[in-house]
């Protein structure tokens, strides 16, 4: 009986299931997307248990599609948006709230009071983190203080929290494991990524009992079993990453100095920098990549909140293109962006900006502008931001980064990697297999049951499939980058009374 590795890619759009051969090939895929929840300006749920639903169904479907089953599975990674925050009783098994996504801004003015009180590197050097609401601890003490009963419980140990990993390896145990991983353990805000351990300087701070948190795994190795009751056979649960660490993994930049951009609904530059954490000086955040056999690997990272999600918003609230792959048809229509500039700080900036109350905008509008300005603006929108984390990482690694591997839903788009190659003034690198955080995560579950041997025989897997080298004047593009930072001047503090 043939065997693989079964990749669960759980987004912040849809949910996924991918199945690997020991190639590294992909033999079968499904996708299914799940309702965007916006109760209140600048607030961004999603409903757990359609989270769980969608991420089963496409199990099924992705195992009828090559016709195997449970059997066929050596081992099962997931992959996960991370940071998003999710609570549920211990008894039931039902969550006693939506999840709370990592876009959501509702806990701003917390992270603000956290900030002028001084907290910023007391809590900078414990987790590597910026004091913001992207991270999970002010969504963990928000639910806690707004559902009502939910601190009580959580006092009597009657509360787990979870980050979307701990939920789906809670729902396919059977309520049997509530763990994550060290990956995932580093974005909430809570976890000192020196020692390893859940920080109760931090907790004390947050005010959350250390009884909900989930129990800190390495990222690969036996974390338990689906139950047989869902598939029809136990699968062995070997491997979890967050999803931006895990792509760094598929990318198999598994030496320091080596860098991925992942462009997907945010946008996500990570670093490899060994086993030392590099705190940043330039805004950037120092997190855990991953830890396999006792060995912890950081990386340096800039979190980009509006990557590919622009060109949705140009879909469903704008309807000048009715489904996404349209974006670079439309883009070509025009030879540049008109002098249009788009700032997409729909859900705030992140790095290496960090401003919560920055809002979107569109500039340099002309009575000539056309949809195709706005598309290619949005689509260079995407390559600025990138282009500023990128910046912002060569200054606190002291490492030119010399060429960028890429991945994601938007890294297949042909314009938008040429501009980002002209920006950076470097090569920009795609796989031919540009799955890359489900890939990450199928390697770290296939290695810890013996799928893979070692690094080396992954090594041999990576392959590109096309190279962008910068071909326009350098002159004409640095006038670009000039008008971009001045854009991002007037996005800024937009909302700040």
């Amino acid at each position: 009986m043939e065997k693989y590795i079964l990749a669960l890619d759980q987004g912040t759009t849809s949910s996924r299931a991918i199945v690997f051969n020991q190639a590294g090939e992909i033999k079968s895929m499904a996708q299914k997307e799940f309702q965007q929840i916006f109760p209140k300006a600048g607030w961004v749920e999603h409903n757990p248990i359609e989270i769980w639903s969608s991420q089963i169904s496409v199990v099924a479907e992705a195992f009828s599609k090559i016709g195997i089953n449970a059997q066929n599975i050596a081992a099962l990674g997931i992959s996960n948006q991370r940071e998003t925050t999710l609570v549920w009783d211990k008894t039931t098994g039902n969550p006693i709230y939506n999840a709370i996504v990592w876009q959501d801004r509702r806990t701003a003015h917390v992270c603000d009071s956290f900030k002028n009180n001084g907290f910023t590197n007391f809590i900078k050097e414990k987790t590597g983190l910026m004091i913001d609401a992207y991270f999970s601890a002010t969504k963990i003490q928000w639910i806690l203080n707004n559902v009502p009963q939910a601190r009580q419980k959580a006092l009597n140990g009657e509360l787990a929290f979870g980050t979307v990993d701990s939920w789906l390896v809670y729902k396919l145990t059977a309520g049997k494991k509530h763990i994550t991983d060290v990956s995932n353990a580093s974005r909430t805000m809570l976890y000192n990524i020196h020692t390893c351990q859940w920080d109760t300087d931090l907790l004390e701070l947050f005010d959350i009992p250390q009884s909900i948190l989930p129990e800190v795994t390495p990222s690969s190795g036996h974390f338990g079993y689906v139950t047989n009751t869902l598939f029809g056979s136990e699968i062995p649960i070997c491997g979890i990453a967050g999803d931006q660490q895990a792509a760094l993994f598929g990318q198999l930049c598994t030496s320091a100095g080596m860098a991925k951009s992942t462009y997907g609904t945010g946008c996500f530059l990570l670093m490899n920098t060994g086993n030392i954490p590099i705190i940043s000086k330039n805004n950037l955040l120092t997190t855990i990549a991953w830890k396999i056999d006792n060995e912890v690997t950081y990386a340096l990272e800039g979190s980009i909140f509006i990557g590919g999600a622009v060109v949705q918003w140009l879909r469903d609230q704008l309807g000048i293109i009715r489904y996404s792959s349209e974006i670079e048809q439309l883009a070509e229509t025009e030879t540049d962006s008109g002098g249009v500039v788009f700032v997409p700080a729909l859900t705030g900036l992140g790095a290496p900006h960090w401003d919560q109350y920055a809002r979107g905008t569109l500039i340099g509008l002309t009575r000539g502008t056309t949809k195709g300005h706005i598309a290619r603006a949005a689509l260079e929108a995407i390559a600025f931001q990138v282009l500023d984390v990128l910046k912002a990482m060569e200054a606190d690694s002291a490492i030119n980064i010399n060429e960028l591997r890429v991945d994601g839903g938007a890294a297949i788009n042909n314009l938008l990697m040429q501009f980002q190659s002209e920006i950076l003034f470097s090569p920009v690198i795609r796989p031919k297999q540009v799955e890359t955080t489900a890939l990450g995560v199928a390697y770290l579950a296939g290695l810890a049951v013996g799928y893979w041997k070692n690094l080396q025989e992954i090594q041999n897997q990576w392959q590109r499939e096309r190279v962008f080298l910068p071909k326009q004047n350098q002159d004409s593009m640095k006038q670009l980058i000039k008008k971009w930072a001045k854009a991002v001047v007037r996005a800024k503090n937009w909302e700040e009374d």
